[in-house]
């Protein structure tokens, strides 16, 4: 029988979790606090712990590092709102097994755990353990890639807010990192917030926080993501997405420098660097009224563009070598390169999904490449399908169709279709469609998939 810590504040949750996992057959001991958790864990033996990212007393990442550095062998689960996914993905990279977001899917959690404690049963590789690329990303050498951290280096000292603009997967995030180690803000918290994942009803609470008693919920004092993240920087992702009343909160909170929590009538001063990012045009929102003028000139005192992958041509074997050798180290594999059929694949290939998609193609095909270099065998069907069957590439004419509008329409299909046979598993749907799940919960609400 496995011994399994919770570690969660929210005692009505707590006792759900407590009770379906003491019905699967497992030893369940439960914390409420962080230091509690610590202290428990340090006199007793675990072999799994689930972890809730915010804690009365302290972060679970303070949690998690504590238990890393005494027991590095226990498995570690982060439980998270959809606003700390972010977050939740670089407790991982200091040592948690997953992250799982809230309301729990039952099916989904038995999975993860049951996946969590088979690792654990495995135990360390006799062979010397891989070390991980110690660059979290490449910059590239092509001409685009060095304007870019040309640009990234003259604005990152300033104190200027910056819109870094990039389709999907181009690696926004990375800039804004960059932006913040660069500035005199490093040494502070750098606290990212995904607004699409947000929900219209949520988002002032998530962003200013809330008092007890705010709302149906609401019952404890919630720390807002501007006072997390006060004296550093905030990178607001997708910010078109959120909600025009939220937009005018957004406003005053960046020029007066104070917020207001929900509920509360006390205003609390924050200082904050505004970063920005988003896949659409702003300034085309702006004129179709969707985004306000004067938050869109607040936030924009200097504007990044960060190339698509198609425009990166030269800078395509470095992203492919560092990506796999991150594969390398993550599954314990020795792949050495690519073949040549397949290097003339990856580089005719058009890279719809970025940076993103190569990280996940290149780790695929390592994981089916136990050693040597990737042959074509080893590469998604769907990318060897569209290499064949390019579309065709005609001068362009008066389009007949939308598109675009297809394209979602049959993607919509696609989704209720798959989480249907799984029957709304969106951790198994996710795995189906080749996506990330919190792509997948971005999509079920853009759809209005119930």
């Amino acid at each position: 029988m496995a011994n399994i810590l919770v570690v969660e504040d929210d005692l009505t949750f707590c006792r759900i979790l407590e009770g379906f996992l003491t019905k699967q057959g497992f030893a369940v001991t439960v914390a409420h606090q962080g230091g509690q958790g610590l202290q428990l864990f340090a006199t007793r033996t675990f072999d799994l712990v689930l972890l809730d990212y915010r804690l009365p007393d302290m972060t679970g990442m303070d949690v998690l590092t504590e238990m890393k550095k005494s027991s590095p062998a226990t498995q570690v689960i982060i439980m998270t709102s959809f606003s700390d996914i972010r977050t939740a993905v670089k407790a991982m990279q200091i040592g948690a097994f997953e992250y799982i977001t809230k309301p729990v899917n039952p099916d989904e959690l038995l999975m993860i755990v049951q996946q969590a404690l088979k690792k654990d049963k495995v135990g360390p590789s006799v062979s010397t353990p891989r070390i991980l690329p110690q660059r979290k990303f490449v910059e590239g050498t092509s001409e685009q890639a060095k304007q870019l951290y040309n640009h990234v280096r003259l604005v990152a000292p300033t104190d200027m807010s910056v819109i870094i603009e990039g389709e999907s997967g181009t690696g926004k995030e990375n800039v804004a990192q960059t932006i913040h180690q660069l500035s005199a803000r490093a040494k502070s918290k750098f606290v990212a917030v995904d607004c699409g994942a947000i929900s219209k009803e949520l988002a002032a609470s998530e962003l200013f926080g809330h008092v007890k008693g705010a709302f149906t919920g609401a019952v404890q004092d919630k720390i807002g993501q501007f006072e997390e993240a006060h004296k550093g920087t905030l990178f607001l992702d997708e910010v078109g997405n959120l909600s025009y009343e939220v937009q005018i909160k957004l406003l005053r909170a960046i020029q007066e420098r104070v917020i207001q929590p929900v509920g509360s009538s006390k205003e609390i001063k924050i200082d904050v660097r505004i970063l920005t990012a988003t896949n659409d045009d702003l300034f085309e929102s702006v004129k179709k009224g969707t985004f306000r003028e004067d938050l869109y000139h607040r936030i924009n005192e200097f504007k990044l563009r960060v190339p698509p992958l198609r425009d990166r041509s030269e800078d395509l074997n470095e992203f492919l070598d560092f990506f796999r050798e991150m594969a390398n180290a993550e599954l314990q594999r020795n792949v050495t390169g690519f073949d040549e059929e397949v290097t003339g694949i990856l580089k005719s290939y058009d890279w719809p999904g970025n940076l993103r998609e190569m990280k996940n193609v290149v780790k695929r095909a390592v994981l089916l490449t136990s050693e040597g270099k990737v042959s074509v065998s080893a590469l998604p069907p769907e990318m060897l399908e569209e290499i064949r069957n390019p579309t065709s590439k005609a001068a362009p004419q008066a389009p007949v169709y939308d598109l675009k509008a297809l394209q979602e329409t049959q993607e919509k299909e696609m989704i209720m279709k798959t989480l249907k046979e799984v029957r709304y598993n969106k951790s198994k749907a996710a795995r189906i469609l080749n996506i990330d799940r919190k792509t997948l919960y971005l999509k079920i609400e853009k759809y209005g998939i119930e």
